[in-house]
């Protein structure tokens, strides 16, 4: 995994890989079942990164997170009650808790100028607490990726990024999207996963 080295775990996260994947095939089964109305956003295939990554990250941070946002959920402490609670209101794509310091998006790069507001209020504020922004390849490949990655640089922000590469942006492999992948920065966590899980649901994948 790419750069996650520089960051010392401040954490043991109580949950394993079968933890994670037991609470998606619940909702799986619950989405199968008509249960959820509403789209389902699912993380197969990157358990144990994610744990690994969790691990750096203190419940006290804020996270801020995609429209596939269950396992983040999870992992940042979230109750697990909750969490299906609110997945079962048609909230998978849309999970956030201010109590948690949770915040995820349905829109692609929805969370990136909100993550850096909060960044520079942290250091104003003399913060000790750090900003996390878990990403996918699609939005890492945007312009404003890129505005709020410099920003964040050129001022010392305590916003720090994650790349989730599921190598397609929707359900378009990202090379033909983008054509050239750029180049990972430095401070930049980058890990690649495959999911047996189309965009949204349990059907199979269909690319376009």
């Amino acid at each position: 995994m790419k750069n996650l080295e520089q960051y010392e775990k401040v954490r043991e996260v109580p949950f394993t890989k079968q933890d994670l994947i037991d609470f998606e095939d619940q909702i799986v089964s619950l989405w199968e079942n008509g249960k959820i109305k509403a789209p389902v956003h699912l993380s197969n295939g990157n358990e144990e990164p994610l744990i690994e990554i969790f691990s750096r990250i203190d419940y006290n941070d804020y996270v801020f997170s995609t429209w596939r946002s269950h396992y983040h959920a999870l992992l940042h402490g979230l109750p697990t009650d909750w969490i299906e609670s609110e997945i079962l209101k048609g909230k998978s794509i849309s999970l956030c808790n201010l109590d948690h310091n949770f915040y995820s998006s349905a829109i692609v790069t929805g969370i990136l100028p909100i993550a850096l507001g909060t960044a520079i209020g942290l250091k104003r504020q003399g913060s000790k607490q750090k900003v996390w922004c878990l990403i996918g390849d699609m939005t890492f490949e945007t312009g404003i990726f890129y505005e709020v990655h410099k920003y964040a640089r050129n001022f010392d922000l305590p916003l720090y990024f994650v790349v989730e590469d599921n190598k397609v942006s929707t359900q378009t492999p990202t090379k033909a999207t983008w054509n050239k992948i750029k180049d990972i920065p430095d401070d930049v966590v980058h890990y690649k996963y495959k999911s047996k899980y189309p965009h949204y649901g349990t059907g199979k994948w269909v690319v376009f």
